[in-house]
């Protein structure tokens, strides 16, 4: 006989309820800005899609900024743990490159491109965005700028380059291509997506350090 499972302190259970409407307020904010964009964004329209008082939207989050900022954070952080996965797997730096490069057609279907390149913007008038915004991004830097010492040690040089510039050299691309594609700019006229994919074709061809099976 199943045996089923406690419900709990109310503690427990009250801490239960409080994560699980932290969720949903996200995930609807998240649809929201999707569908809105950040300037137009309203609070009331999240917590009427979220399905709880407009209270609560203030209570676990104090402001509309903070909420969004809440979104990015959440999804920033899922998506650095799969890049930093990825590129702690054993394949060579070229095909991990193509792999990034699939990672942004996963990123842009889901949504997380459009609210960074959002946030990025409002940035430019709000420092308190832009300081959370950088700090986000500062993440992928520092991965990345991890991933140039390890091909340091690899090959015994970066030729003119710090582990930090290759860094930007690496991340700075998917920038401006992300951007480009949200203004939708057309392949024919600007290759975003071919010229970052031929990028791993050069990786590829530097040299015996790079080459997989």
């Amino acid at each position: 006989m199943a045996v089923e499972p406690r419900p709990g302190t109310r503690a427990e259970r009250r801490e239960r309820a409080s994560a699980d409407t932290r969720s949903r307020i996200l995930e609807a904010a998240r649809s929201c800005l999707l569908a809105d964009g950040y300037a137009s964004l309203s609070t009331r329209r999240v917590a009427e899609a979220a399905d709880v008082p407009l209270s609560q939207i203030h209570y676990y989050f104090g402001s509309k900024q903070e909420l969004i900022l809440a979104v990015l954070a959440a999804q920033n952080e899922r998506l650095l743990a799969r890049q930093a996965s990825m590129y702690a797997d054993s394949e060579p730096l070229w095909r991990q490159w193509e792999q990034a490069c699939e990672f942004l057609e996963a990123d842009l279907e889901s949504g997380y491109v459009r609210i960074l390149q959002e946030m990025i913007a409002a940035g430019w008038s709000d420092e308190t965005v832009a300081a959370a915004v950088r700090e986000q991004l500062s993440g992928w830097f520092r991965l990345l700028a991890d991933v140039a010492r390890r091909e340091e040690r690899r090959t015994g040089s970066l030729g003119p380059f710090t582990p930090e510039e290759v860094g930007a050299l690496m991340s700075l691309p998917f920038m401006g291509a992300e951007a480009a594609i949200l203004l939708g700019i057309p392949e024919s006229e600007v290759p975003t997506r071919a010229a970052l994919r031929k990028i791993g074709l050069v990786l590829r061809d530097l040299g015996p350090s790079t080459q997989g099976d």
